[in-house]
């Protein structure tokens, strides 16, 4: 029969301890020996403490066992509990339950991480703020949205009042569409909330998407519905009334070289010919307004294709560089880095670019020192070409209004300039903004 370490300690120090106890019983009835009998007491003392120590081993290891547990603390050992006989079983659970510990922990420390990372890269902003008002979280989309550092919810106030309002009104599953106010331009934003529990406090996360383009999209969309549906009628109509204008002016014209020179009606129906006249040219003229802006209800396809950019701009240069001249208006350009390229359908793009050129020197007609910067910057894996002037500037409750279809602030302006300009921005995904220049003056970015 094998025995445990165990039970040959326990036996051993038992045996021990009987043996010092008969020997201190026996130098106490036939001797005098006091020095004897105080050290064999002593060795009894010591016996009996190592023997209740030995025997109490496997409370202490349960006791270190339950506190590993209690401060998740994996690296405890009890091998040595595990090669006893008599407590292998305690021990080899208990080296179980440490490994099951173990392994739990790590896969709670990778899922943290993973979750951590994945809060940090998600596109949409996120944001926790407490009850006092301090903001606990703000992930990577959420900063550059920002644009700088937010500790609490009254630096919102820094993006309007309007924002900030919406913001602090914002309840628990409701979502809002809010205007926030940056640097680089205001953006339409979806605001969604949600409360959680975390250690007994309460907290608000709140989730910001940036919906501009959908916004634009569909405003474009319902108004080259509009604008095609009008077409349609208007051409419709002006193609019968120039029709019936040119056979009217036709018959007054025979009638009148028919008639005599005397005629008293001659000098009436030479006045009529002229109405006629007129109302043919006129409609002719209108006819041909509404083919030139049903060009926004044609639906664009981009062909991307990727080139240099200070190539597209040296382009543009050439083909600008006698309006420019006539009108003694310096042209700038700048590319950061030098070497950037751009994927895009280049058509589109010099389209655009042209555009806006071409408002900007309408911008500075009055200007005797005209200067038009045309810029491409690469920040933060984003592409921002701009055109910026320094003309008189763009009152700030125009900017809005200078993209929508027939608007415009120039005397021969048709309108239609900025609004091709969002639409080519919004096939390439991209967005339009209207900032002031430093210095005065006015700036349309393309943020790609």
């Amino acid at each position: 029969m094998a025995f445990s370490r165990f039970q040959v300690g326990t036996f051993v120090r038992l045996t021990g301890l009987m043996v010092t106890l008969l020997v201190l019983a026996w130098v106490a009835t036939h001797t005098a020996w006091f020095v004897s009998m105080a050290l064999l007491t002593a060795a009894v003392v010591a016996q009996a403490v190592l023997l209740i120590h030995f025997a109490t081993r496997s409370g202490r290891e349960v006791a270190r066992f339950l506190d590993a547990i209690a401060y998740e603390d994996p690296s405890a050992s009890f091998q040595a509990l595990s090669g006893d006989g008599a407590f292998s079983e305690l021990g080899a659970a208990m080296t179980r339950v440490l490994d099951r510990l173990r392994t739990g922990r790590a896969e709670r420390e990778e899922q943290s991480q993973y979750l951590q990372t994945l809060i940090a890269h998600i596109p949409v902003a996120l944001i926790s703020v407490e009850e006092q008002g301090a903001v606990q979280l703000l992930n990577l989309a959420g900063r550059r949205l920002f644009e700088s550092a937010c500790t609490t919810i009254a630096q919102f106030s820094r993006h309007g009042e309007a924002f900030a309002a919406g913001m602090e009104c914002l309840r628990p599953g409701e979502s809002v569409i809010v205007r926030m106010e940056r640097n680089a331009g205001s953006l339409q934003l979806k605001a969604s909330a949600t409360d959680v529990t975390l250690g007994g406090t309460r907290q608000r996360l709140i989730s910001l998407q940036n919906i501009e383009s959908e916004l634009t999209a569909q405003e474009l969309a319902a108004w080259q519905t509009v604008i095609r549906v009008m077409a349609h009628e208007v051409m419709n109509s002006l193609t019968s009334i120039s029709s019936l204008a040119v056979s009217a002016q036709e018959l007054v014209e025979n009638v009148l070289a028919q008639s005599p020179p005397d005629d008293p009606h001659r000098a009436s129906l030479a006045d009529a010919n002229e109405a006629l006249e007129t109302m043919a040219r006129r409609s002719e003229g209108l006819l041909h307004f509404v083919q030139n802006h049903r060009r926004l209800t044609r639906r664009m396809v981009a062909r991307i294709e990727t080139v240099p950019v200070r190539r597209v701009f040296v382009r543009l240069q050439r083909l600008l560089a006698g309006e420019l001249a006539v009108r003694n208006i310096q042209l700038a350009t700048r590319v950061v880095p030098e070497t950037l390229d751009v994927a895009m359908d280049i058509e589109l793009l010099d389209q655009a670019l042209i555009n806006l050129v071409r408002n900007a020197m309408e911008a500075l007609r009055e200007e005797a020192d005209g200067k038009i910067t045309i810029s491409a910057i690469e920040a933060g894996g984003r592409i921002v070409i701009a055109v910026a002037d320094n003309g008189p500037g763009i009152p700030a409750d125009q900017r809005e209004k200078v993209f929508v279809p027939f608007f415009t602030t120039k005397r021969q302006g048709s309108g239609i300039g900025l609004t091709l300009v969002r639409q080519i921005a919004i096939v390439h995904g991209a967005t339009v903004s209207i900032s002031d220049t430093a210095g005065g003056g006015t700036t349309v970015s393309l943020r790609f």
